[in-house]
């Protein structure tokens, strides 16, 4: 018998911005995204193994940067 697991994250728009990007300087859209990680047993997602992180990415030069939520 064999147990399959492992850690899966998803990524979730939460909200689009219009504003200047810090890694090229443009003013683009900026997608405010909530990344979460779960534990997965048997492809079924279960509960989560990390607090969730935001990130924004530019849509000029589609450069990821951490944020606060």
């Amino acid at each position: 018998m064999f147990l399959l697991f492992g850690v899966r994250s998803k990524d979730h728009l939460v909200s689009t911005l219009v504003m200047m990007c810090e890694i090229c300087g443009w003013e683009a859209p900026q997608q405010l995204l909530r990344r979460t990680t779960k534990f997965t047993l048997f492809f079924v997602p279960l509960f989560p193994v990390r607090p969730s992180q935001h990130y924004l990415v530019c849509g000029h030069c589609r450069g990821v940067r951490e944020t606060d939520p």
